[in-house]
């Protein structure tokens, strides 16, 4: 294979049609549909596969409870509800994730606090978040992102001083592990998501909530359930709301699918580590780009696939988002499907810049509220940064997944080697044509 850039009318290193999609849907898979739809119990808290998926992941996370929700925002809710969120009471969570880690607070009339992140985790900094605890402060909301675990020891510590609650976020990170422990059983509640795209695959929008709290579970399937209490196979629905609820019930044929996939979860998260490893050994040998950092006390389970660029370490005066957003082109030229994740920081989203939430502003305006809450995208640097400089692999699993092997992450990676060391003086002439 030729050196000359496809974008330059070379050939491209990935051969067109070669990236297998995400999830890996097997003849056992559309077997365990086929099977719930024979059955005809199609819905409902009680149904085989819903209960049988909530008993296997409450054994597999290891907690005594698991609840099924129809997404993952659903299940957040569950859990910021479940902990006792009452209008301006104030929780903690990233600058730097997905939307729903922040407006499952707001769903409780709840105020999101916002807080940075470490560089190299691109998770939560727990010293950053003492810092922005106050007297309204009442819960964490940790998220384990793009795979990897948040450092939950200092969190957790912090927690216990300050008498906070802990939710983790574990949409990105189903699966991985900390210091011995699955995402899910390292606080009071884990909740997320296992929408189709994400590590553990449903067959459409699902969510999970665990704990090892009776008192949290019953709150939850409150929330769940339209706020009625559950009644056991058998009895007659009672019809009486006791509280505010929701309908967050998961469906039949979602959870069949979703139980499908469990039956060999592990099996593919090692495929996955598999491709990523190989991959990030082989960046790892080019200047000036960072492949995802994974402390020696957790492992990644590579929801996404986060390529940090450094190009002032080739001792290069050049704008990092004009050389990434070159970089970018080229690479997509090559085959290779990179693409840009979270645009701005959460906080700066103009849900927040305007405070558009319920009515008139609340739950910023309600009397309980704390005054002047401000939502300034300048205080969170680091997200700002890594923004600037960081491409993805994996949306809609981006050829990492199974059944896609080590082939064709190394052929990622001879793309990436074209680019950034054959034709790196040629990436830095077009990167500053951009300026």
């Amino acid at each position: 294979m030729g050196k000359k850039l496809a974008i330059k009318g070379g050939e491209r290193v990935v051969p067109a049609g070669m990236i297998k999609k995400w999830p890996w849907i097997t003849e056992e898979d559309k077997k365990a549909i086929l099977e719930a739809l024979d059955r005809g119990i199609l819905w409902g808290v009680n149904a085989p596969n819903v209960k049988a998926l909530e008993e296997g992941w409450a054994e597999y996370v290891g907690t005594k409870y698991c609840l099924t929700a129809n997404s993952g925002t659903a299940a957040l809710h569950m859990a910021v509800a479940a902990v006792g969120i009452e209008p301006g009471d104030e929780v903690i969570t990233s600058a730097y994730t997905f939307l729903a880690s922040a407006s499952c607070i707001l769903h409780q009339l709840g105020i999101p606090v916002f807080v940075d992140i470490d560089p190299d985790t691109l998770n939560i900094d727990p010293r950053k978040i003492e810092e922005r605890i106050t007297e309204k402060t009442r819960a964490i909301i940790p998220v384990h992102l793009h795979g990897l675990p948040a450092d939950m020891d200092p969190i957790n510590e912090l927690a216990k001083k300050h008498n906070l609650a802990v939710i983790e976020d574990t949409s990105q990170s189903q699966g991985a592990v900390y210091k011995g422990k699955k995402v899910g059983s390292l606080s009071d509640i884990g909740a997320g998501s296992i929408q189709c795209t994400k590590v553990f695959a449903s067959g459409g929008e699902g969510g999970l909530f665990t704990t090892n709290s009776a008192e949290y579970i019953e709150k939850a399937k409150l929330v769940r359930l339209f706020g009625e209490e559950e009644i056991e196979p058998g009895r007659p629905r009672e019809y009486n709301a006791l509280t505010m609820g929701w309908n967050y019930r998961m469906s039949e044929l979602i959870a069949a699918f979703a139980y499908s996939q469990f039956k060999r979860f592990d099996k593919l998260v090692a495929l996955r580590q598999k491709n990523c490893e190989h991959l990030s050994r082989r960046l790892s040998e080019i200047p000036g780009v960072e492949p995802p950092f994974i402390p020696e006390h957790s492992t990644h389970v590579y929801f996404l696939y986060p390529i940090k660029f450094k190009p002032e370490q080739l001792n290069i005066d050049i704008d990092v988002t004009a050389f990434v957003d070159t970089v970018q082109k080229v690479l997509e030229a090559e085959g290779v499907p990179v693409t840009k994740w979270q645009k701005m920081p959460v906080p700066a989203q103009s849900l927040f810049q305007e405070k558009r939430g319920f009515g008139k502003g609340y739950p910023w305006s309600c009397k309980e509220a704390r005054k002047n809450i401000a939502y300034v995208p300048e205080e969170y640097p680091v997200t700002l940064d890594v923004i600037s400089r960081t491409l993805f692999l994996g949306h809609e699993g981006g050829g990492l997944t199974p059944p896609n092997g080590t082939e064709l992450a190394g052929l990622y990676a001879d793309a990436f080697e074209k680019v950034l060391i054959d034709n790196r003086d040629e990436i830095i002439a077009m990167a500053q044509q951009c300026l």
